[in-house]
């Protein structure tokens, strides 16, 4: 039996759920803002923002956003 320290993927039974984090406006840390499955053909995600939750939101690409110089 495999032993996995992330709980598993409930809508694909695939991939495993992993906590993102990110940084707030004034720069202070964010812990487990989003929970992403690694699943790339399922896509579920749960993400928190100024305190709603939101599920299965489109996922966007990192190299759309351009870097502070």
């Amino acid at each position: 039996m495999e032993n996995s320290a992330f709980p598993k993927c409930q809508q694909c039974d695939k991939g495993d759920l992993v906590p993102l984090s990110d940084f707030g406006s004034q720069g202070a840390p964010i812990h487990y803002k989003a929970w992403v499955c690694t699943n790339p053909d399922c896509g579920y995600n749960l993400k928190i923002r100024n305190g709603d939750v939101f599920i299965g939101e489109p996922i966007l690409s990192g190299t759309l956003h351009s870097r502070a110089r």
